[in-house]
């Protein structure tokens, strides 16, 4: 495999201060769940378009019907990803439904181990249940054990697991395709999965306020084309597991983010959360460096 010409941590890093824009953008939009997700994915095939027709259009007679199959899957897990954790939005806090859904370490480090047989470290396992501890400390002020507050968090959690599987897919797929081609045809299924959705919810597509298109157009262009693809880039190179850990931080950055353009308070707990989030991630990453550089000095040596 080729050395990536970007450290793909820093661009995991980029990645997660980019979807930490996505829960802002949605709370502020006046369109249904449905509708926002068809749109921020749409948006995103239409900007890829021009690139994918000029330079990858000819990758398409090489896939394997399998990795169609895989991608296929994927977009559609995507899909259903965006709807439900865009409608928790509606119900819960952007610190709660931010936290939930990205408590993808404990479904990934199962997925990683079943599907790739990837062997974890007792100090990764140790990071991941440091950074889910502060994901709760983050949110523990703000839970409610409640009929729509927990509803909310009940849709964010799975849609927590329906993009780990997406991640899963996607580290399959990734390695046999091209970053362009492999996101074109994923947000393209998930653009398609999502019309006939809001179509079969009688959801509309048109007459909503200026803003909301515009909201549209930034969801397509900063947590999508690039925060996803950022994540779809770097699992060519970083196991689901540690992009799953980085996107830990997201909590922190969409939190912040709540404070200062929406007015959502923000408690000591959520501060002490995220500082233990930034320390379970940063034992995860630094342990996963080392494994890595110790299989690298033993494969040259051997």
């Amino acid at each position: 495999m080729e050395s990536p010409k970007v450290n793909p941590y820093l661009a995991v890093a980029i990645g997660v201060v980019a979807v930490s824009t996505s829960a802002i953008l949605v709370k502020v939009s006046s369109a249904p769940s449905g509708v926002i997700a068809f749109y921020r994915l749409f948006f995103s095939v239409l900007l890829m378009l021009p690139i994918f027709l000029l330079k990858h259009v000819s990758e398409l007679r090489l896939i394997t019907k399998q990795d169609w199959l895989l991608s296929g899957v994927s977009g559609v897990f995507l899909a259903f990803h965006f709807i439900l954790w865009f409608e928790s939005l509606n119900y819960t806090s952007v610190a709660s439904s931010t936290v939930l859904v990205t408590l993808q370490p404990l479904f990934a480090f199962i997925g990683t181990y079943l599907f790739f047989k990837e062997k974890l470290s007792f100090k990764a396992v140790l990071s991941g249940i440091i950074a889910i501890a502060g994901s709760v400390i983050i949110s523990w002020g703000d839970f409610k054990i409640s009929g729509s507050a927990l509803f909310g968090d009940i849709l964010a959690l799975i849609a927590c697991g329906l993009v780990t599987v997406y991640l899963l897919f996607g580290q399959a797929v990734r390695k046999r395709m091209s970053l362009i081609t492999y996101t074109f045809i994923v947000y393209g299924i998930s653009s398609i999965t999502l019309f006939f959705y809001v179509l079969a919810t009688g959801g509309p597509f048109f007459s909503f306020p200026a803003s909301d298109w515009v909201y549209f157009v930034l969801l397509a262009l900063i947590p999508t084309l690039l925060g996803h693809t950022l994540f779809n880039w770097s699992v060519k190179w970083l196991s689901t597991s540690v992009i799953s850990m980085a996107i830990l931080f997201e909590p922190v950055g969409a939190t912040l983010l709540a404070f200062y353009l929406l007015g959502e308070t923000v408690i000591w707990t959520q501060v002490a959360g995220g500082l233990v989030v930034i320390a379970g991630i940063t034992l995860f990453l630094v342990d996963e460096r080392q494994i890595k550089n110790r299989a690298e000095i033993k494969s040259v040596s051997g």
